[in-house]
């Protein structure tokens, strides 16, 4: 499961890279699907990811911030950077684990909810669902999008 999660790293560097060449109103000019608009999009995946993580961790949600204080390619990136710091230890440390034992719990204590594998798993289709919604908006823009392909990748 590490490994999709460090393809998941990959290629949103990639798209984190890609953007680039775009202007700040192409990044966050309103769009139909994902989160309205790539720079929302990028940071709603990193988001949800960062969100998820801490609240595995025993931790409350700290809730989604707002895109304001983000709106733009450089402030989105080091969010990501910041983010990866918490999040890579551990999902590393976990993806490692019998993931698929161990259960969320209710908050009177009692088992419930999905396993850790399911919420890995979830974590993981999650990006990659946005990451299409990238590729469409790229392919309307008459640009290539970022390669999906996870073999050669070396991972």
């Amino acid at each position: 499961m590490l490994k999709l999660f460090t393809y998941n790293w990959q290629v949103r560097e990639e798209w984190l890279t890609w953007c680039e060449s775009l202007s700040e109103e192409e990044l966050l000019k309103p769009r139909i699907g994902g989160q309205g608009s790539i720079l929302r999009t990028l940071f709603h995946i990193i988001e949800v990811e960062y969100s998820w993580t801490i609240m595995l961790q025993g931790n409350a949600d700290p809730g989604e911030p707002p895109f304001e204080p983000y709106a733009s390619l450089s402030k989105v990136r080091e969010y990501s950077a910041k983010c990866h710091e918490t999040i890579a230890p551990f999902l590393t440390k976990w993806c490692n684990a019998d993931y698929d034992e161990v259960k969320e719990q209710t908050s009177s204590g009692e088992e419930g909810g999905p396993s850790l594998g399911d919420v890995l798993r979830h974590m993981i289709a999650h990006e990659i669902h946005h990451v299409g919604q990238l590729s469409v908006w790229a392919r309307e823009m008459g640009r290539s999008p970022v390669s999906a392909d996870l073999i050669g990748r070396n991972l």
